[in-house]
């Protein structure tokens, strides 16, 4: 193919202390990143900075001129670029000339290749216009033509820049927020009442998780956080502003395979994860002897997982709910286990088990808090072999599901950190109910298969199942299992678990 011809580019690249603060280049190529002749440019200063000649500032070899040296500059300047300089050269002579004039009043003159003073702010270059003008080109093609696709591209570009510390990152965030505040599509579905689509539902998600990064960033200053802060508040009090659960219509949605079911759910994403090798890096200035990075990454983790919340209103939110607890456990899967993360387990599993109304395996939770099930059947089976014990107090407690129950239990009042459950007169609308009760079944059926032999355990998982799950299909599941694994080939059957099996197949006819 015939390469297209060689052109020559006038580059002009600003540095201030290390950083490219502007560029222009006479390509005329506008996009959000560099064009490959700044790039080239900054290439060749990086690698042979020798071939580059330092100059001092241009007020200081103004300074060294006498008048006449002063006079043939000048005048040489405007015969080389008279087309372009002349009328300014013009203006200028003659404000100076004015004993009045503004430019007499001001002491001294502009430098443009002074620098910065070293208490500026001073931040890499960002063409400002450029990503606003993107972003808007992204957004009215509705998902077309790869807009999705480039919008995530700028959304990894944030992240890069968060991760490298970068002032811009915040920067280009709120230009790309800005830009999805101003789409006429947000008034047009909120006049309708209808539901935006679910690729845009997935940007919005995408653009809320970087907000949390950068207010949670502790390396940024006060001051920054309460900027943000006020522009997050002024962004919410925006009607057209999309609420959480992304559903401003009150239609009651069809859930019929909304949610993965059952044990293969992320396979009472998997097969797509690279296998990937996690290390223990010693983490410095931390109070406990033999911390590193990777315990405290796994123990924030557990925390987050185990706090109690309310479930939101929405079938949005609350299928992100699901979601997003299991994509963290998928990655918590991806961990080997050794002794030091055991630790880790043994110490936030009691921690949750004893602690008051912020846990969700706390001992009294409100009606209406998000099921544990998912998770502690994750720290069942992480538990198991080094506790079991304490594996099945975690499972047995978070087989609870008060939002189906009549009644929830008050809880001890004696201990002041416990707080009664209220039961409203109202039925919730939880829309993943399906999805929650399979995650009961799936704990349960877990728990059996892990106590096949040990009567004492057996008779306690019978007893949670009868007081806790109230779907007969899941009772009647549980019983098939029950029967299933007391009666493999390889073993004697299981007396205990046939009448495991028998228990829960008669109460589902009674």
């Amino acid at each position: 193919m015939q390469s297209e011809p060689e052109t020559v580019c006038n580059v002009a690249i600003s540095f201030d202390r290390c950083k490219i603060t502007s560029v222009t280049c006479s390509c005329g190529n506008k996009d959000i990143f560099y064009c490959a002749h700044v790039v080239a440019l900054s290439l060749y200063r990086i690698r042979k900075p020798e071939q580059v000649k330092l100059h001092l500032p241009i007020s200081e070899t103004l300074f060294q001129m006498n008048r006449d040296q002063l006079q043939k500059f000048v005048q040489y300047l405007i015969t080389v670029h008279h087309t372009e300089v002349l009328p300014t050269a013009q203006k200028l002579a003659d404000e100076i000339l004015s004993q009045n004039s503004e430019i007499n009043q001001v002491h001294g003159a502009p430098d443009p290749t002074a620098g910065a003073s070293i208490d500026d702010e001073n931040c890499w270059h960002l063409d400002e216009e450029q990503v606003q003008e993107q972003v808007k080109l992204f957004l009215s093609q509705g998902g077309y033509h790869g807009s999705g696709k480039q919008l995530n591209l700028l959304f990894a570009k944030v992240r890069e820049m968060l991760k490298m510390r970068d002032s811009n990152g915040a920067r280009m965030l709120t230009l790309i927020t800005e830009q999805f505040m101003a789409d006429p599509r947000l008034s047009l579905w909120r006049q309708q009442g209808t539901t935006m689509t679910d690729k845009y539902r997935q940007l919005w998600d995408e653009l809320g998780a970087l907000w949390m990064c950068i207010v949670l960033n502790p390396h940024c200053k006060l001051e920054q956080k309460a900027s943000w802060l006020k522009q997050l508040k002024k962004w919410n009090s925006v009607d057209v502003c999309p609420w959480e659960d992304g559903n401003h219509g009150n239609e009651l949605p069809n859930l019929t395979n909304a949610l993965p079911q059952g044990a293969n759910a992320n396979q009472e994403n998997m097969g797509q994860c690279k296998s990937l090798e996690y290390q223990h890096l010693p983490a410095h200035k931390f109070l406990e002897e033999g911390e590193s990075y990777l315990t405290l990454a796994v123990e924030v983790a557990l925390i987050g997982l185990g706090q109690q919340r309310i479930m939101p209103d929405g079938l949005y939110a609350q299928e992100k709910v699901c979601r997003n607890e299991e994509q963290l456990i998928s990655k918590l899967q991806e961990i080997e286990l050794d002794d030091t993360l055991v630790k880790i387990f043994r110490k936030q599993a009691v921690f949750l088990l004893e602690a008051g109304p912020y846990s969700g395996l706390g001992e009294v939770v409100h009606r209406e808090s998000v099921p544990m099930h998912t998770f502690a059947k994750y720290l069942f089976t992480s538990l198991l072999p080094h506790d079991a014990e304490l594996a099945y107090k975690t499972a047995l407690r978070a087989m609870r599901l008060l939002v189906l129950e009549s009644t929830a239990p008050s809880g001890d009042m004696s201990r002041p950190h416990h707080i009664a459950s209220v039961v409203p007169n109202r039925y919730p609308r939880w829309f993943t109910l399906s999805h929650i009760e399979s995650q009961q079944c799936e704990l349960a059926s877990t728990m059996l298969t892990a106590a096949k032999g040990d009567v004492r355990r057996l008779e306690t998982v019978l007893e949670s199942i009868q007081k806790n799950i109230h779907s007969s299909s899941h009772i009647f599941k549980l019983a098939q299992d029950a029967f299933k694994i007391a009666t493999l080939m390889d073993s004697l059957p299981d007396i205990t678990l046939l009448k495991v099996s028998l228990e829960l197949g008669l109460q589902v006819f009674l």
